[in-house]
């Protein structure tokens, strides 16, 4: 089987997100909003899905695609028979009129490098998934596409004919395409896109300048960064698992799922790793999404939320052909109606730098404080339920070591929280729900083998056990904490340090790929075990796992090196910067910039 790599980089600005495959076709673009229907969407149906390339007229060429330096602009250059040429492509994103200018803007900019190459400029936006085509109303330099939700308008100084015709046309200047969603181009075309490009650069590099990353893979550490900042909904806080739906966890697996919502789970993660990174500005905006979606429930909170308030995850499938004929291609997300208790305790953890990290200054907040009581008390009610888990298990309700681990974790926060607002009653109550849940971890504990199992009453193992050790549970230099690790290697690691999440059978079969965060997870463990070498020789074999951009998916195949699953995942990369800071603190080497 040959290897399969997701070609695509991405782009966006906290408003939405798009991926640019190698030959500057807008494969996947969701507008107005993350979880909206795509406005191009040929990743998962060439058919229906629309386009917006820029290509050479002849098939004999080679492109290139790389980052410009520090940013999320990404550059795809072509060599032709006849010259070539780059496409600069970016959302625009810069602070002005004190807030953040982050328009449902797309800016093509189209750059002749040598030679005269002759071109052909295509844009077919769908809506409502590939059911509309809209249809084309031309101004002097403009071409509206009316009948979908709202107004887009592509403005160009390319003849229009020539891109209503899909003509090739001579290239002897450079070109600009801005797509609109909503307001249109207010300003002029090649001023504006030169002014938009220069200080969407500028931002990102401050961006990147005020973020703290160790010298140890510095560079694939700030393109994680970035990536991960890309997948946050600045107007609510919201951070979504990743861009897209529906990619396979393997061919045939059936288990393609729409990953454009905020997991509490995976926000925990990320915001771990942006907190390493010392982007706290993303945990304040997460912060509120938390007190002004997650508090509007009564009592139970849901693994994952709408980036907003005014719709639920309802799971139907499309009449889509899917990634490469995979279906089926899913909206919505039937785990938004799982039990998973392991997110009280994700909550706590997440929000304890609030309250606890001198860096963050932040005054008194009720609301958070009722926050921490709330989930607090969900730990207590919820510690002898049994729940689905932290892999999504359709059909089995176990009680789960990773669901108690939570729980651990997430009275220990609870409490510094309490000696931080000196609750003596608050900091009883979490004392007290730590020995309950250390007695609950305890009891998956399976003395024969010396490993802690997936639940209760189980023999099953799994990944998420490596926590026992990453988290603190487990002290990393005990004999436990070693005999633990070598019966997970046994059982769930490859030869070359890829981790499957587990192994036995669930509601679709036994699992075919590994799980990359899983692989990270087990770097960090190795590196907390001072078996520091392994770390980074598995460390930099895994960071191999990337697209041409460094850009991870969810899922690896363990024989070929393919990736699979959703991209770009958060998760994975969340793993990588985690791992990296662990590596670089056990080296002493965190020279931070």
């Amino acid at each position: 089987m040959d290897q399969h790599k997701y070609d695509y980089g991405i782009i966006g600005n906290c408003a939405y997100l798009a991926l640019v495959d190698t030959k500057a076709n807008i494969g996947w673009m969701c507008w107005p909003r993350f979880d909206s229907s795509f406005i191009f969407g040929g990743l998962l149906d060439e058919n229906v899905g629309g386009q917006f390339s820029i290509q050479p007229e002849w098939d004999a060429y080679t492109t290139s695609q790389e980052y410009i330096t520090n940013t999320n602009v990404l550059e795809t250059t072509f060599e032709c028979e006849d010259g070539s040429f780059k496409v600069i492509d970016f959302a625009p994103r810069f602070y002005q009129y004190e807030r953040y200018y982050k328009p449902l803007m797309l800016v093509r900019k189209i750059v002749p490098l040598k030679g005269t190459p002759r071109i052909r400029v295509c844009c077919q936006p769908m809506g409502n998934y590939g059911e509309v085509q809209p249809e084309k109303v031309f101004g002097s330099s403009h071409i509206r596409y009316t009948g979908l939700e709202s107004p887009v308008r592509l403005s160009t100084n390319i003849a229009l004919s020539y891109v209503d015709k899909e003509q090739a046309f001579i290239l002897n200047e450079t070109k600009h395409c801005i797509l609109t969603w909503g307001v249109p181009l207010e300003g002029p075309l090649e001023t504006t896109a030169n002014s938009f490009l220069d200080k969407t650069i500028e931002y990102w590099r401050h961006w990147v300048r005020n973020t703290s990353a160790p010298k140890f893979e510095q560079a694939t550490i700030i393109r994680s960064a970035l990536t991960l900042k890309l997948h946050q909904y600045q107007d609510t806080g919201a951070i979504i698992a990743a861009a897209t739906t529906s990619l396979p966890e393997f061919p045939g697996s059936g288990r393609n799922w729409d990953y454009r919502f905020c997991w509490l789970r995976d926000a925990h993660y990320t915001l771990k790793a942006l907190n390493d990174l010392s982007r706290f500005g993303i945990l304040m905006d997460y912060a509120s999404f938390i007190e002004n979606i997650v508090l509007g429930e009564d009592k139970r909170f849901h693994p994952l939320y709408p980036i907003t308030i005014d719709r639920d995850p309802i799971e139907k499938n499309l009449p889509l052909n899917g990634y490469l004929g995979e279906r089926p291609v899913r909206i919505g997300n039937q785990a938004y109606e799982h039990t998973q208790n392991d997110v009280y305790g994700q909550v706590l953890v997440t929000i304890l730098p609030i309250f606890s990290d001198k860096r963050i200054i932040a005054q008194e907040n009720l609301s958070l404080i009722k926050l921490v009581r709330h989930c607090l008390e969900m730990v207590n009610q919820t510690m002898d339920e049994p729940d689905n888990g932290l892999w999504e298990f359709r059909g089995i309700n176990q009680e789960h070591a990773y669901t108690f681990l939570f729980h651990w974790a997430g009275a220990n926060a609870a409490r510094k929280i309490a000696i931080s607002i000196e609750d003596k009653a608050l900091q009883d109550k979490a004392e007290r729900l730590i020995k309950a849940a250390s007695e609950k971890i305890e009891a998956c504990f399976d003395e024969e083998r010396g490993v802690y199992t997936q639940a209760i009453g189980s023999k099953n193992l799994d990944a998420s056990l490596l926590q026992l050790i990453n988290m603190g549970y487990l002290d990393a230099s005990s004999d436990r904490a070693k005999q633990h690790l070598k019966v997970l290697e046994d059982e769930l690691r490859t030869e070359t340090g890829l981790f499957y999440r587990y192994k036995h059978v669930d509601d679709f079969g036994e699992p075919e790929s590994t799980f990359l965060i899983c692989a990270f997870w087990y770097v960090e463990a190795l590196a907390r075990m001072d078996r520091i070498e392994e770390a980074e020789r598995i460390f930099c074999d895994l960071v191999k796992h990337g697209n041409h951009l460094g850009l991870l998916s969810e899922d690896v195949h363990e024989k070929t090196g393919s990736q699979y699953g959703n991209f770009p995942q958060t998760y994975s990369h969340v793993g990588l910067i985690n791992a990296a800071f662990t590596i670089a603190r056990k080296l002493d080497k965190p020279e931070f910039l």
